[in-house]
């Protein structure tokens, strides 16, 4: 493969990211490595067979109210929290995706210099991803 430096683009390689993320980030993903747990959904379970009984305490309408405005705040939390992840999480797997295809274009420029329908299958590929800003004059 040719470095990438010599040619002026800035791939960032899964082992060269470093943790630089902010502070909601790093509490999203610890969230959201917690909510996914077997235990946080019996959790939430168990609070509604606990909340079930309470209305022998209450009005059927506050009984509804209570419930309705909790899980409707923690839904929309959760909802936040989870997107921020996602939207991290398919960003790392476009750039991973981008540095195979960018290592497979590289593979076909040194192995295509004689063939040149495989240098046509590399402009293809390197269009159909996106990479082709990074290439020179080709």
């Amino acid at each position: 493969m040719s470095d990438n430096n010599s040619r002026g683009d800035h791939t960032v390689l899964p082992t060269q990211v470093g943790d630089d993320r902010s502070v909601f980030d790093r509490f999203a993903t610890v969230v959201a490595d917690r909510v996914s747990q077997a235990w946080f959904f019996t959790g939430c379970a168990l609070i509604v067979v606990l909340w079930a009984p309470t209305i022998l305490l209450t009005d059927l309408d506050t009984w509804q109210l209570i419930i309705n405005t909790v899980t409707t705040v923690i839904t929309f939390l959760l909802v936040a929290l989870l997107q921020n992840t996602q939207r991290r999480a398919d960003a790392a797997v476009q750039q991973k995706l981008n540095a195979i295809a960018d290592g497979l274009a590289d593979l076909m420029q040194a192995v295509g210099t004689d063939n040149p329908e495989l240098q046509q299958d590399r402009r293809e590929l390197l269009a159909a991803v996106g990479l082709e800003y990074r290439e020179g004059a080709d």
